[in-house]
């Protein structure tokens, strides 16, 4: 078994023992277990890494021989290339802190051992998917993330609340899987492989026509609207906050949600030859992106806005995979992974100071008295806001460069995604000044309760705030390598997966001012957000109330869910109900076994009447019968 085979399977040895054993192990020892096994499969992603960066070739590690039919070989098979260090890095090493940090946030909860089986199990399923060298195996992955993130929403499965969050989660992504099935179906028929070398490099000198690429293309996009919770297939997002803080900065965060970015880079060579859908797709981020920020503003449970900005974030990477910048949406993914990851984990020490408490209306005044958690929360505001020279500034502004310069790019798709970062500038602060400033709203049984975080989880918050700060400066602007002769490695080390030139060139003075006039959108939403909520919330809630229907609108996350349950689930419970229950079924059931019984009881009463017991009676019946077989036989002689 070499290096990379253990890579995955370390986090499942994890989900094994502790799943298996754990309820009778220190608590100790499952924390040891569920946090040194994915950290050991980071230290094995680094080596492979930095192999990698050397300009060693990708690995190629074969398990066995999955199918094996005349012209056609499926083996089970994993691939690490430069795509896929990028995501095995963020999966262990993002993974690996947040089970750190859950040793302390879940130390009192009963159900501790299950809690980090699910986690390694998490971790496995995530680091089969984006290490699967073919769409099979990367479907594996991708069903039993969905599997996993079931089990820890719903991981307090005694409050229904929550079981139906995760209810909801495994259902809207299995609606995105069928689309991911059909793709996978009609690949293999058009290409005859599910490798995903050879996909791209099919599609790349034999296309069909534009509609059967744009056709595949689609049903892509639709698994991976389900799997990155992008309109329409978002809604189980912030439901799926109901599970534990931790998970919610490992999946909805880091990880499982960028898996539909993962695929959409991966399949480029298909993409790269359905400019229609390209077109949807980019637009679709960008639509995303603004609605999920529009959402973001009108929330006051801090998981939730957190969950409307990933929401955004990820539309940021669509985008750009929709404009064919694929280094640049894995860029985003890669700096989102730690500044998201900081504030959910800095929501959850929050969370944890006011013992449970989530809505920012009962809070208020936290930042002296918890101002550690306060400053790393802060950073990584100011990171996922896109102030320089913060990651978040430079991984955005490559994406928003793209929009305008790429050649399926335009001035309205730059509008929409830089109006989106200045209200990423508004909610964030909103949430800022409402949790962190004006008056102390904490509940008085609460009050004395507030502290900050134990070791475990401050140390977790300090990296994470670090690698918000600087983890941008591996992909310097085009502007600022050419000014400055600086330089840009992560776009580098990606260069042998994408190829160049997916991006059209505008000016670099355009770059110049584009960058700065996105500075100036995100000043301008900290600032309104300082007039609304920093000097009082009575401006706030005048708006708020002169807004009306649409704010209502907006609150309600645009009536997507009342519109699912009023024409989806209901339609289906109505035609289940009225047709298929009251005429369908009860017409099979009257034909398939009322009909048939009563004709069997119809016969078992004639064959009774038969049996009188009289011998001359059978006599009788045989002499008949002897007669009739004899007159059959004289008829066909």
């Amino acid at each position: 078994m070499n290096q990379m085979t253990l890579i995955p399977l370390l986090p499942l040895l994890g989900f094994l023992i502790n799943g298996l054993l754990g309820s009778r192990l220190p608590r100790r020892l499952v924390a040891l277990v569920a946090c040194g096994l994915p950290a050991v499969s980071f230290g094995l992603t680094l080596g492979l890494f930095l192999r990698l960066a050397e300009g060693g070739a990708p690995f190629t590690e074969t398990l066995f021989t999955w199918a094996a039919l005349p012209g056609f070989r499926l083996d089970a098979a994993f691939y690490f290339d430069q795509v896929t260090a990028v995501m095995c890095l963020v999966v262990t090493g993002v993974g690996t802190l947040i089970h750190v940090y859950s040793t302390a946030y879940m130390a009192h909860d009963r159900g501790f051992s299950r809690y980090f089986a699910y986690l390694n199990l998490f971790l496995f399923f995530m680091l089969l998917l984006v290490m699967g060298k073919n769409l099979l195996l990367l479907f594996a992955g991708w069903e039993g993330v969905g599997l996993a993130s079931y089990l820890l929403i719903g991981f307090w499965y005694e409050d229904p609340e929550k079981t139906t969050a995760g209810m909801k989660a495994f259902v809207v992504n299995r609606v995105g899987d069928t689309g991911f099935v059909l793709a996978a179906f009609l690949i293999w028929f058009f290409a005859g492989t599910l490798d995903f070398l050879e996909i791209n490099a099919f599609f790349n000198a034999n296309q069909p026509t534009p509609a059967v690429m744009n056709t595949i293309a689609l049903l892509i996009l639709i698994g991976a609207c389900g799997k990155s919770a992008q309109i329409p297939l978002h809604v189980w997002l912030p439901d799926a906050m109901a599970g534990p803080t931790p998970v919610s900065a490992l999946i909805h965060a880091a990880t499982m949600v960028t898996a539909g970015v993962y695929l959409l880079a991966r399949l480029n060579g298909v993409f790269l030859h359905a400019p229609e859908a390209m077109t949807i797709v980019a637009w679709g981020g960008a639509l995303t992106a603004f609605a999920g920020a529009t959402m973001g503003l009108t929330q006051f449970n801090i998981k939730k806005v957190l969950a409307y900005s990933t929401m955004s974030q990820i539309g940021y990477m669509f985008m750009a995979c929709g404009l064919g910048a694929y280094p640049a949406a894995v860029f985003h993914l890669y700096t989102h992974a730690f500044f998201k990851a900081c504030l959910f984990l800095g929501a959850g020490a929050v969370i944890h100071a006011l013992h449970g408490e989530e809505d920012m209306r009962r809070m208020g005044a936290l930042a002296g008295r918890i101002p550690f958690t306060f400053s790393t929360f802060l950073l990584a505001s100011l990171a996922l806001c896109g102030v320089p020279p913060l990651s978040g500034f430079f991984s955005k502004d490559e994406i928003l460069w793209s929009a305008w310069s790429a050649p399926n790019g335009s001035p309205a798709l730059w509008l929409v995604g830089s109006v989106t970062a200045g209200m990423t500038a508004f909610y964030m602060f909103r949430a800022i000044f409402l949790a962190f400033f004006g008056p102390s709203n904490v509940p008085l049984l609460k009050q004395q309760g507030i502290h900050e975080p134990p070791a475990s989880m401050s140390v977790v918050l300090v990296v994470l705030a670090i690698f918000s700060a600087g983890a941008g400066l591996l992909g310097m602007p085009g502007v600022l390598r050419e000014q400055f002769g600086l330089s840009a490695p992560f776009f580098s080390f990606l260069s042998p997966v994408f190829a160049p030139g997916a991006t059209g060139e505008a000016g670099h003075g355009t770059e110049l001012v584009l960058m700065l006039i996105s500075v100036v959108v995100t000043g301008a939403g900290i600032l309104l957000a300082w007039v609304f909520y920093g000097r009082g919330r009575s401006l706030a809630d005048r708006v708020r109330r002169g807004a009306g229907p649409v704010h209502e609108l907006v609150s309600r996350g645009y009536y997507f869910d009342r519109l699912y349950e009023g024409v989806l689930v209901r339609g289906v419970d109505r035609l289940s109900e009225e047709v298929l229950a009251k005429r369908v079924e009860s017409a099979l059931h009257e034909g398939t076994l009322v009909k048939p019984s009563e004709g069997v009881r119809a016969t078992t009463r004639l064959f009774a009447r038969l049996q009188t017991g009289n011998v001359q009676a059978y006599l009788l019946y045989a002499l008949m019968g002897l007669a009739l077989i004899l007159w059959w036989g004289v008829a066909h002689a």
